[in-house]
C-alpha cells in the first residue's frame, strides 16, 4: 500500500521570497528524512537553484521544444539530500502564455506517474502569485495541490496579491479546487509589521503559518547558491525554516479564505497608513504606540 502524497502550492508576489521560503522549506522537509520534490512554476525557472548549488537545470518545455515526446525523467533532478527537482519553464520571450509550461510539465509527470514511482511524501508547486490566471491557476482550480499557502509581506501590493489568491481559491472551491492553509509573513522584523499582516488574516478569517525574519544569513546563503538550511544549518533563520517545515508537514486543516473585495482592501490599507503615520509623529500613546 502507497503511502499518501501530500501536495502543497506555495504562491506569492514576484520578489517576496517565495522561492527562498519554498527551497528552504524543501531542504527542511528531506533532512528530516521526507521524499520531496520541488515543481518550480516561475517561468524565470529559478525555483530549485539553491537546492543545486546554484545550477539551473533544463526545463520540461527546454526539452519538448527539442524533442516533441519527453521522457519525465531527463527533466528531473536531484539536490540537496536527494530532493527532486523539476521545473516547468516558460516561453521564447515574447511568445505564448507562461502559464502554458504549468499545464504542460503537471501534465507530463502525471501522464507517466512520476510521483508515485518516486514514492514521494511531499510535492510542492511554486508557483508566481502577482496573477492567478490560465496556467498559474492550475494549482488551484483543478485540485492538483490540496494545500496553498502564500508567501506576503506587510506592504501593500504583496498584501493585494494574498488578497486576489483569496478570491481564486474561494471562486473554484465549490469545484474541487484547492483550499486556503495560511500566510506565511516573510520579512517581518518590527511590531508594525506584524500587526499589519495579524489585521489582515483577522479580516480574511485565515491565520498565519510562521513569521520569517529578514535576516542576513538568508542573503549570504543565496550568494553562495544554497538554501540557509544548507549554508547555515545552526542558525536562528534556519530553525525559523525547520519551525515552518513542521507546521506545513502537520497542517491538515485548509479552509476557504473570505477575501476582501477591492474597495474594502484599500480602506483598510488607506486606515493603516494613518495609523503609522500618527505613530511616527507621536500621535498615538498607549498600546498602538509601540507598534
Amino acid at each position: 500500500m502507497s503511502k499518501e502524497l501530500k501536495k502543497i502550492a506555495i504562491y506569492g508576489k514576484g520578489g517576496i521570497g517565495k522561492s527562498t521560503t519554498t527551497s528552504n522549506i524543501s531542504a527542511a522537509l528531506v533532512e528530516a528524512g521526507y521524499k520531496v520534490l520541488q515543481f518550480g512554476c516561475d517561468p524565470k525557472s529559478d525555483s530549485t537553484n539553491t537546492l543545486r548549488d546554484g545550477k539551473y537545470i533544463p526545463t520540461v518545455l527546454d526539452l519538448l521544444r527539442k524533442n516533441p515526446k519527453v521522457d519525465a525523467h531527463d527533466a528531473i533532478f536531484q539536490g540537496f539530500e536527494g530532493v527532486y527537482c523539476v521545473e516547468a519553464g516558460g516561453p521564447a520571450p515574447g511568445v505564448g502564455c507562461a502559464g502554458r509550461g504549468i499545464i504542460t510539465a503537471v501534465e507530463l509527470l502525471k501522464q507517466q506517474n512520476i510521483y508515485e514511482e518516486l514514492d514521494l511524501d511531499y510535492v510542492i508547486y511554486d508557483v508566481l502569485g502577482d496573477v492567478v490566471c490560465g496556467g498559474f491557476a492550475v494549482p488551484i482550480r483543478e485540485g492538483i495541490a490540496e494545500h496553498v499557502f502564500t508567501v506576503s509581506s506587510s506592504d501593500f501590493m504583496s498584501v493585494y496579491a494574498s488578497n486576489n489568491l483569496m478570491k481564486g481559491i474561494k471562486k473554484y472551491s465549490n469545484a474541487g479546487g484547492a483550499l486556503f492553509g495560511g500566510i506565511i509573513a516573510n520579512s517581518i522584523n518590527n511590531p508594525y509589521q506584524k500587526a499589519i499582516i495579524d489585521d489582515f488574516v483577522s479580516r480574511t478569517g485565515t491565520g498565519v503559518v510562521e513569521y520569517v525574519p529578514r535576516s542576513i544569513t538568508v542573503t549570504s546563503s543565496e550568494l553562495s547558491g544554497r538554501t540557509t538550511i544548507e549554508a547555515a544549518p545552526n542558525t536562528p533563520q534556519a530553525e525559523v525554516y525547520r519551525s515552518l517545515a513542521r507546521k506545513i508537514a502537520a497542517h491538515t486543516q485548509s479552509k476557504v479564505p473570505t477575501p476582501l473585495e477591492t474597495e474594502e482592501l484599500r480602506e483598510w490599507s488607506a486606515s493603516w497608513a494613518d495609523q503609522l503615520l500618527a505613530i511616527e509623529a507621536g500621535e498615538v500613546r498607549g498600546e498602538r504606540a509601540s507598534i
